[in-house]
């Protein structure tokens, strides 16, 4: 019983913004529990490889190289996609990008960028493949969110407005989508090491101040937020909806 709570056999995933990162250990766990899973990217080279290596390993990968923020992009690779494994039973809205400064000096075509990329990216993909969804009464979206759903640091406002909107464009999403079995939820990590994270890591002041202020003592591991992706992807969570849960080794929780 367990197991069939937790397995992902013969289900269709997509996350995107998967080729490295966050978004890779995702799409690798939602393989390995028996998704047949597409990597996202706009980078066909990484993509491939990304792809490639899990494949390598046994696991069912694809690749589905096109822009989060490109609607007509976007519908016609799921179409492709649709065609050719009949359904998109799982969407990870994970594409997010940073651009770091004071708003005073932001250039309005940098916080238009991370809105465009960390929020307008999950209105446009979940469209597409809610129909599809809606028509078989069932489906799972998954928004990765931030701890800047709900707190602020001085240079990254561009960020957390678009995750700050994304957390209720989650709840909005399961509030229109909840009556046709489709559960939305929402993961918001804290501080892990990623390539996106490694100018934070390389700066030793702040490196220090995350860990000193993190309960865990450390940054987490991308392999961290792999069974919070399975459950809120399985049968497991099919009565939990509009939740954003956050891992962030306690930080979130203390003053």
């Amino acid at each position: 019983m367990i197991n069939r709570w937790f397995s992902l056999e013969g289900k269709v995933a997509l996350v995107t913004g998967s080729y490295r990162g966050l978004g890779y250990s995702i799409a690798e766990a939602l393989a390995m529990a028996g998704a047949r899973t597409y990597i996202n990217g706009r980078d066909a080279a990484g993509v491939d490889q990304s792809a490639s290596g899990l494949r390598d390993r046994g696991l069912d990968v694809r690749g589905a190289v096109f822009d989060v923020t490109d609607e007509e992009s976007v519908d016609a690779a799921i179409r492709e996609i649709e065609e050719s494994a009949d359904s998109v039973d799982i969407l990870v809205n994970n594409a997010g990008i940073q651009r770091r400064s004071l708003l005073v000096d932001m250039p309005v075509a940098d916080f238009d960028a991370v809105v465009r990329t960390n929020l307008y990216s999950a209105f446009i993909v979940a469209k597409a493949v809610v129909p599809a969804m809606q028509a078989r009464r069932g489906g799972k979206i998954i928004n990765i969110c931030s701890l800047m759903s709900y707190l602020a640091r001085r240079t990254t406002g561009n960020y957390a407005a678009a995750k700050g909107g994304l957390e209720m464009l989650t709840k909005s999403m399961a509030a229109e989508w909840a009556g046709d079995d489709i559960q939305v939820n929402g993961i918001a990590p804290g501080y892990f090491a990623t390539e996106m994270t490694r100018p934070l890591a390389d700066d030793a002041v702040l490196n220090e101040w995350i860990c000193g202020r993190t309960p865990a003592g450390r940054w987490g591991r991308p392999e961290e937020l792999q069974a919070t992706a399975v459950f809120l992807a399985s049968t497991a969570s099919s009565f939990i909806n509009g939740q954003v849960v956050i891992v962030d080794g306690g930080l979130s929780a203390v003053i």
